[in-house]
């Protein structure tokens, strides 16, 4: 192993480490979304990689592509600030969607209750007791890991084009390959134990009539995400 190539692959891991835990939106929207959600552990977990692994792989595959073609760094650049640029108005427009659903979804919830634990309860016809008429259709089918992986494949790993893999095509294919892997394990590795670390925390904690407002809450976290890479480039 050569001096130069043992630099690139201890850059590869550093960059990988520091690029995911200056990027909130690499693991705030999953750990909201659990808790909203009651994903289990291993669910969320499992969410979190397979967006891993589609955030990393789809740079390795423009990159690639753009070592093979030769096409100009320049634009390969300009092409993953594009993506972006829409991945964060993805998140952003998904986190202010879901955090109205959620608001709507709260009220309805609240006059549901008010209406079955009035101050005297109702019978209905035939003699039914007062009960909740919350729709049980409410909630809508859960797409929401789908959506998540989507804005993944749309979110670059900005510095591993240029940083990482054209260096590193100077050497040879194997270089690539290693310091793409390197970059990779060491960014989902990082996601995956930052929102192990929060989940297990959150859990601990008890929010009482706020769990009311989780889907809300949630869908900020989730806006505030997409908002600070579009405004604060993060």
């Amino acid at each position: 192993m050569t001096p130069d190539f043992s630099i690139l692959l201890g850059t590869a891991a550093t960059l990988g480490l520091v690029h995911t835990l200056l990027g909130p939106d690499h693991y705030l929207p999953f750990v909201a979304m659990a808790k909203a959600r009651n994903w289990s552990t291993r669910q969320t977990l499992t969410i979190t990689l397979l967006c891993g692994i589609g955030h990393v792989a789809s740079s390795v595959v423009i990159g690639v592509v753009g070592l093979l073609f030769g096409v100009e760094l320049l634009r390969l650049t300009n092409l993953e600030s594009a993506r972006g640029e829409i991945a964060g108005w993805l998140l952003f427009g998904f986190g202010i969607a879901y955090a109205i659903w959620g608001i709507r979804r709260a009220v309805k919830r609240a006059s549901s209750q008010l209406h079955s634990h009035g101050l005297a309860a109702h019978k209905h016809p035939g003699g039914a007791l007062a009960h909740s008429h919350e729709d049980s259709r409410e909630s809508p089918a859960n797409i929401t890991p789908w959506i998540l992986f989507t804005i993944f494949i749309f979110g670059p790993c900005e510095p591993l084009i240029p940083l990482l893999m054209f260096p590193a095509a100077r050497t040879d294919a194997f270089s690539v390959v290693a310091v793409a892997l390197t970059f990779g394990v060491f960014t989902i590795g990082t996601m995956l134990t930052l929102v192990y670390a929060s989940v297990r925390g959150l859990a601990r904690l008890k929010f009482g009539i706020a769990e009311r407002f989780a889907h809300a809450l949630a869908g900020f976290v989730v806006a505030s995400c997409g908002a600070g890479i579009q405004f604060l480039g993060l």
